[in-house]
């Protein structure tokens, strides 16, 4: 049972950083190559869709890792659990306080009432979304550590 949930564990962080780093790397730079308004209704499109699963995965994928690291705590690759844990968690509140409050702006924009500086706000957007991508890596990284 406790390798079933390692390996279940493993699947579903790694499927959300896959999503992540696809949003990051591959669907942020198709929509900025669009025109303003394509491009501005597909970020905020976006944001809307992955706005309502995002915070689900991220807060179930630090409940199953949680739950891995109290169930592991006397096997090989705790520590490393434990790790990943943190930095999951250093996502989520690296989500809450830096990217949901632009994201429930952006959700809410059209061509017709977006702020002058939406760009500039959806540019910051990104750069915190490239570290939290990185630290999602980098716990999704453990994890697989963990498991050899």
């Amino acid at each position: 049972m406790f390798h079933a949930l390692e390996v279940v564990t493993t699947v579903v962080v790694g499927v959300m950083v896959g999503v992540e780093f696809a949003v990051a790397f591959v669907m942020n730079r198709i929509l900025n190559a669009l025109p303003q308004d394509s491009r501005q209704r597909g970020h905020a499109h976006g944001g809307r869709m992955l706005g309502a699963v995002m915070p689900v995965w991220y807060i179930g994928s630090l409940a199953l890792v949680a739950v891995w690291a109290i169930a592991g705590r006397h096997h090989h690759g705790a520590g490393l659990v434990v790790t990943a844990g943190a930095l999951l968690l250093l996502s989520v509140v690296m989500s809450v306080l830096l990217l949901v409050p632009i994201n429930n702006r952006n959700k809410t924009w059209t061509p017709e009432n977006r702020p002058e500086d939406w760009q500039e706000q959806l540019q910051r957007w990104e750069r915190f979304h490239y570290v939290r991508v990185a630290v999602i890596i980098a716990a999704f990284t453990l994890l697989v550590t963990a498991l050899v």
